[in-house]
């Protein structure tokens, strides 16, 4: 009797250690399932790099120039920290339909719409399957499309050359304005001291919805990004743009964003310049890129 009691409290007691180990792992399982959640709720980091113009002259190099080699060197970085690029129509897909973003997603963008984007920004682009975002004057796109275009060091893009890096599905455009950049008595979008809301809002949406139109004519595609003019803006700018249509607008302002659900998250994105002279891991460490 002794021998078969024994053999019952050992089956009973492996029987209790089991159920107690599968409950530990059941606790874990649903522990972590609950720190995801969390993370979800918390939001997604998303940094977005600021460029401007691209050239090889090291003497034509600064704060808003960088050379292709280094933009090489910023994309091989990224890949290697597993970041992914992403555009703005992804982070409104994400916002919108819960459509997954990368576990590290980073924004490439250039300002402006230089013709040299075009010329080292592109082959680059297509070279490592990233994605770039691209917001052009529409004054200098509509000048350079009738002449002196293609010169690197001053052009800026044409109507053909966006509609072909559009067709590569790698480079995205989004509104930068039509010609804020040289608006007199006020600083890009910015509203001027004094100025009624109606004024305003007249003066934004009419500069505005002239860059789109000319987008969808010569694209056939509009944006839904705006990025102000020398990162300026006002506090109803993004409530007039957003009345426009726009899902997400960009600044200047150096700072990390957190991307949710919430559809005001896309709204004054910060941007990290990148300047010429600092190597990627260095600069790329500095903004918490690592």
């Amino acid at each position: 009797m002794l021998s078969v009691s024994f053999r019952v409290n050992r089956v009973v007691l492996f029987i209790c250690a089991a159920a107690a180990a599968a409950a530990t792992v059941f606790f874990a399982a649903e522990h972590s399932f609950a720190a995801q959640a969390t993370v979800q709720e918390e939001g997604i980091r998303l940094p977005v790099i600021m460029y401007h113009s691209m050239l090889k002259e090291q003497k034509r190099l600064g704060k808003y120039v960088v050379s292709p080699t280094e933009f090489e060197s910023d994309l091989r970085y990224l890949q290697s920290k597993g970041y992914r690029s992403v555009t703005v129509q992804d982070l409104a897909d994400y916002v919108s339909t819960g459509r997954p973003l990368p576990a590290k997603p980073v924004m490439l963008t250039f300002d402006d719409g230089y013709y040299n984007n075009y010329t080292y920004a592109y082959p680059l682009a297509k070279k490592y399957g990233a994605k770039i975002v691209i917001a052009p004057i529409g004054y200098y796109t509509d000048l350079f499309s009738e002449k002196d275009a293609d010169h690197p060091n001053y052009s800026h893009l044409t109507w053909d050359e966006i509609s072909e890096m559009m067709s590569s599905g790698l480079v995205e455009f989004q509104n930068h304005s039509y010609n804020l950049h040289s608006s007199s008595g006020r600083l890009g979008a910015q509203k001027r001291w004094g100025e009624s809301e109606q004024a305003y809002a007249a003066f934004l949406g009419k500069d505005v919805e002239k860059m789109q139109a000319a987008m969808e004519e010569h694209t056939g595609y509009r944006p839904i990004g705006f990025v102000y003019p020398f990162g300026a803006s006002s506090p109803d700018s993004d409530a007039i743009l957003r009345s426009m249509g726009f899902q997400a607008t960009f600044i200047c302002t150096e700072k990390m964003n957190c991307i949710t659900r919430d559809p005001r998250c896309l709204f004054s994105l910060g941007r990290f310049l990148r300047p010429s002279g600092t190597s990627s891991e260095a600069y790329f460490r500095k903004i918490g890129c690592t």
